[in-house]
């Protein structure tokens, strides 16, 4: 099967290995006749943006999570199929749970200055209330972690779909999901719908003091609704790893604010060895005549 690379250059070395050792039928290459190629495998910033001309591909695998860069690309008529890396789940889950500790127990407080800070004895984990905003692959692995420690996990998702051991929150109880979430780990896609999501109304519904964890995505926080909130108290602090513009501008507000830790988009990554099993398997499926797994419903938008 011929399979086109298309990503950027920089990508090709760490990818290209791995993804000929786990499929070794593979034809890979970075420029083809565009009517031969079977499959694409993508990634934002490649030089391939009108997907037209690939009218033979059985799919379009993409080597992100998210996917919002290409699912309203007009020329793309092929499936597509989003990256859901078992390594990434693991990233994200070890993210989002050494956050949620370091909020848990308040670490932060214990300042290295000479001064004896007692009486500030934490809760333990079964009386800590956490919210999972998003519970696909991403938020039901964080729950998967976070549950055995002791911790009140809930969640919230659209479909409201259930997830063992977790109370799942539908569409109509964004509301009752934040009144209860002094822990909030927003995981959603970048949707219309999902847009501002946090907006000043809804984080006013956080408990006082709730600490907020985003590693999902940066358009789901109204930004100056989130400073408004921190500098009135109302919440504790935020670990921000996505943002709206990416590298965060040296200027931002979010840099100089006591009350926000940034981290630069290091939550979880897509790791290519373990990756690149789940591109040769979809691979394999769609050659075979049936259909990828993760398919993406352009109508949702992942």
């Amino acid at each position: 099967m011929l399979v086109l690379f298309a990503a950027p250059d920089s990508m090709w070395d760490e990818w290209a290995p791995p993804l000929r050792d786990a499929c070794p039928e593979m034809d890979l290459r970075r420029t083809a006749d565009p009517a031969q190629v079977d499959a694409i495998i993508y990634a934002p910033g490649g030089e391939i943006e009108d997907l037209t001309p690939y009218r033979n591909a059985r799919l379009v695998q993409s080597l992100w999570a998210g996917v919002e860069r290409i699912v309203t690309n007009p020329t793309l008529t092929q499936p597509l199929a989003r990256m859901v890396d078992p390594g990434l789940a693991q990233g994200m889950a070890e993210f989002c749970t050494g956050w949620a500790m370091r909020a848990h127990l308040g670490m932060d407080r214990y300042r290295q200055d000479g001064l004896w800070r007692g009486g500030q004895i934490p809760p333990l984990a079964q009386d800590r209330r956490i919210t999972i905003l998003g519970m696909g692959e991403l938020g039901r692995a964080v729950a998967a972690m976070l549950g055995p420690i002791g911790f009140q996990v809930a969640g919230f998702s659209a479909s409201g779909r259930p997830v063992p051991g977790v109370r799942v929150f539908g569409g109509d109880d964004l509301a009752q999901a934040l009144s209860q979430a002094q822990i909030l780990i927003n995981l959603l896609p970048d949707t219309a719908r999902t847009r501002n999501i946090l907006d000043a109304e809804r984080l006013a519904l956080l408990p006082q003091g709730a600490f907020l964890i985003n590693p999902g995505r940066g358009t789901a926080i109204d930004d100056q609704a989130l400073i408004a909130a921190l500098d009135r108290g109302h919440l504790g602090h935020a670990v921000l790893d996505v943002f709206r513009a990416e590298p965060l501008p040296p200027d931002h507000p979010f840099w100089a604010h006591p009350g926000i830790t940034v981290t630069p988009h290091i939550a979880a990554d897509t790791r290519a060895r373990t990756a690149a099993t789940v591109v040769a398997d979809n691979l394999r499926r769609v050659m075979a005549g049936q259909s990828a797994r993760f398919l993406v419903d352009r109508r949702q938008g992942y």
